[in-house]
């Protein structure tokens, strides 16, 4: 059947998304959900707009894209675009501002969707490995490339890197762009926002899936300067005009006005991720130092895949990540409520 598909279709290597399980047995610490609920608002606003499905949603995504705006402290709507998740947002990122012939550089150990993206759309691309520390080199990345994109905090490392780093780069690409994926920024000290009227290169990528408890309905967005919000709602709307339905357009405004809502979670979180990375490290693990989340977690005494292993024996799901060679020894531990973190520990601590 091989043989039906274009020559690039049949070497692509997608992306594999952490497992899904269909039964609630396990606790599921695998794909970096957040654990509480969404705002009562969204329910409120989604059940607003059920009588009129009947009818296409807003093909301009206006209020989503004002109340966005407002959020991020942009001056219009004209410097935000929506799409169906970040992944989509990203792909439509990656048509709008990368190709040519200089590679797209971005880190060796990050999120995976960069390289599958460049296959799919012909981008030449160069991984730049990370520092002993897991780190971006960020002094590796003044030579040519077409653009250069990379997850702040990164992922799956999880370590947050701040603004002066990134206007490093800003300032050494200026014709070309760099994109910043902030999937996480509202567990870590802060965001690069505000430096995008400063930078005409400078795009920013977010999500509602982690910070405001909606991975369920899709939502994503890029804030950058008008220029380049234009070049990629004119790749969006070359294949579909209507991406976001009128449920998720109203769900996700309303999450977005409800700020101090996905304040008050991501706050928890981030108390128990703190305290959960010190027990880890009492009980000999080397954790990275996250302002997201999730853990990035070794041992130095046990194999990862076998505490992987166990874990799902005893119904904790979390991440392994068999390649590259050099995170093989790695787990990636999504911080859940307190209770279900204590478990993860307790667990370790009759396996280890």
């Amino acid at each position: 059947m091989n043989e039906l598909l274009s020559p690039r279709a049949r070497t692509l290597k997608a992306y594999v998304p952490g497992e899904q399980p269909k039964d609630m047995k396990y606790i599921k610490l695998n794909t970096n959900e957040n654990p509480y609920p969404h705002s009562p608002k969204v329910d409120e606003a989604v059940e607003g707009v059920m009588g009129r499905l009947a009818l296409y949603p807003s093909a301009e995504m206006e209020d989503l894209r004002d109340a966005i705006a407002e959020d991020s402290g942009l001056p219009s709507r004209d410097w935000v675009y929506c799409g169906n998740g970040s992944d989509e947002v990203l792909a439509l990122a990656f048509q709008a501002f990368f190709g040519g012939e200089e590679p797209l550089l971005f880190p060796d150990i990050t999120y995976s969707f960069y390289p599958v993206y460049c296959r799919l759309y012909g981008i030449e691309m160069q991984e730049m490995p990370l520092d002993d520390a897991l780190r971006i080199n960020f002094a590796q990345y003044d030579r040519p490339c077409c653009g250069v994109v990379f997850p702040n905090p990164n992922a799956p490392t999880g370590i947050w890197e701040d603004s002066a780093c990134i206007e490093s780069v800003l300032k050494a690409h200026p014709d070309h762009v760099v994109l910043v994926d902030e999937a996480y920024t509202m567990f870590s000290p802060g965001s690069a926002a505000g430096l995008l009227t400063q930078y005409p290169n400078l795009a920013i990528v977010r999500t509602l899936s982690k910070s405001h408890s909606l991975a369920g309905i899709r939502c994503g967005y890029i804030l950058a300067d008008p220029a380049l919000i234009q070049g990629v709602a004119a790749v969006k709307n070359s294949f579909n005009s209507y991406p976001l339905d009128a449920m998720t357009q109203a769900g996700a405004r309303a999450a977005i006005e409800d700020r101090a809502h996905a304040e008050k979670n991501c706050a928890r979180i981030v108390a128990t991720r703190d305290r959960t990375a010190l027990m880890l490290r009492k009980m000999g693990f080397s954790v990275c130092p996250s302002q997201s989340n999730f853990l990035f977690v070794t041992h130095p005494q046990h194999d990862a895949k076998k505490i992987f292993d166990l874990l799902r024996e005893y119904g904790i799901l979390v991440r392994h990540f068999a390649a590259p060679e050099r995170i093989a020894n790695y787990l990636r531990i999504t911080v859940g409520t307190d209770e279900q973190m204590n478990r993860v520990v307790e667990t370790l601590l009759r396996m280890l």
